[in-house]
């Protein structure tokens, strides 16, 4: 019977390694077919973990420890430092089991196992967003009462609860945070240690980005080229009253093609307007209910001709061929 080959390369401490092999183990005895390949990093100091299996079908490859000279070896950025250096190495193991392929820095197609919940990965990934689009630094949120919406959890979650290293600039781990969470977004595939039953919110909120964007894209594929005004504000980029309906009225008196993705205003515009204290940060979310906000009778006579949305990933908007024109905020 020929064998696929997988590969894990997880962080060597003992909670991402035994997590590794529990899923590596269900794998194996859920399809036969299956072949696994565990690479262990060894770092320089302290005491490296170990694993075994019984199963013919996991085996481990551990690699020699990588040497630097540097003062600070034991600095938690370093020890990222000592797991790049480990990439020769790694690439070479690789090529040892597979043959040369496609994809990323090892030159096969790659996936990623989180060993955290899926609650956990939606943190990350929002405030890496928030950091790379908005501009959004924790810094401000350290020892304050503030509380941030996040997609994957159902309430508002406390600065105070945020993990340590979220506020750790000056030592570089912020960094290195929204990095991995960048990152992670470039793989193929996320597989998460984890289960609907215990996390029903978290993975829903997954899996409504991925519906919303498969509607979206499909209601383009069905217009002509170059006909469609694409009209995006940001993630923080919001209108009230007046403006919503100024702007529902144009594109009805326009007759042109329109997708627009309109929000409803963040707790943050709201302040910004009026400015009261402030005691929760969230940026913008979607309406439950347009006609309840947009014009009277707007969604009618516009259904065949336009499409209004919630969130909408621009880039891949905008790359669409039926997209002629964008009106954004300029920010």
């Amino acid at each position: 019977m020929e064998k696929t080959e997988v590969i894990f390369i997880p962080f060597s401490v003992i909670s991402h390694l035994t997590a590794t092999l529990e899923i590596a183990k269900m794998m194996t005895l859920r399809d036969r077919r299956l072949s696994i390949t565990i690479i262990i990093m060894k770092f320089p100091f302290g005491s490296n973990p170990t694993l075994a299996s019984d199963s013919d079908s996991i085996r481990f490859v551990t690699l020699p420890p990588v040497y630097m000279v540097s003062p600070e070896t034991t600095r938690p950025t370093n020890i990222f430092e000592l797991i790049k250096a480990q990439i020769p190495q790694v690439r070479e193991a690789v090529g040892k089991i597979t043959a040369p392929a496609r994809l990323d820095l090892f030159g096969v197609p790659s996936y990623l196992y989180f060993t955290s919940s899926a609650a956990s990965l939606g943190f990350d990934f929002h405030v890496q967003f928030l950091h790379d689009n908005e501009g959004l630094d924790l810094i401000q949120f350290k020892n304050s009462g503030v509380e941030l919406e996040i997609p994957s959890y159902a309430n508002p979650v406390p600065s105070k609860v945020f993990p340590s290293v979220m506020f750790d600039k000056e030592g570089g781990m912020a960094g290195m945070v929204m990095h991995f969470a960048w990152t992670f977004r470039q793989v193929k595939g996320i597989m998460i240690n984890t289960f609907v039953e215990l996390e029903p919110h978290a993975i829903q909120s997954f899996s409504a980005e991925s519906v919303d964007a498969s509607v979206i894209m499909s209601w383009l594929d069905d217009q002509p080229p170059s006909s469609v005004v694409f009209l995006c504000f940001g993630s923080g980029g919001s209108f009230v009253g007046d403006q919503v309906k100024e702007i529902g009225h144009r594109l009805e008196r326009s007759g042109h093609r329109f997708l627009w993705s309109f929000r409803q205003p963040s707790p943050f515009f709201l302040w910004s307007l009026s400015q009261p204290p402030l005691n929760k940060m969230g940026y913008s979310t979607d309406y439950a209910n347009l006609e309840e906000v947009l014009p009277e009778g707007f969604l009618d006579p516009t259904m065949n001709v336009g499409k209004v949305i919630g969130w909408a990933s621009q880039v891949a908007v905008l790359t669409h061929s039926t997209i002629g024109g964008f009106v954004s905020h300029c920010g």
